[in-house]
């Protein structure tokens, strides 16, 4: 590929005239915003994964901060007797994830049929 590759439809937009700034957003971030906003949604998954690991590790936020991860971390010591210490922070990590993932999903579905 070359270094100034172009779309066909800005090249077509810039044939009729169109200068930069209306070939940016009319044409190109109509295009760019939906893969955007998908993605930042599910990457709220990874994020939410990354800070959980994090403190269950002891690296996360200071001590004495409420943190799932540490939650998990901090629960598992009394694991065999008070169960619900350890999993119900898992439980919610789990549910913010499915729903990040499945917010992202839906929004993928609801933003293909609009471009």
């Amino acid at each position: 590929m070359h270094d100034k590759a172009k779309e066909v439809y800005v090249e077509t937009s810039r044939s009729t005239g169109a200068g930069s700034l209306y070939i940016m957003f009319k044409d190109i971030l109509p295009n760019v915003i939906s893969p955007l906003i998908v993605m930042m949604t599910l990457d709220m998954g990874y994020l939410i994964l990354s800070a959980a690991g994090l403190g269950f590790l002891g690296l996360g936020a200071r001590p004495l901060t409420p943190e799932w991860g540490s939650m998990v971390a901090d629960g598992r010591v009394y694991l065999p007797g008070t169960w619900w210490l350890c999993v119900f922070p898992g439980l919610f990590i789990f549910l913010a994830v499915l729903g990040f993932n499945l917010l992202g999903d839906g929004l993928r579905d609801a933003l293909a049929g609009e471009v």
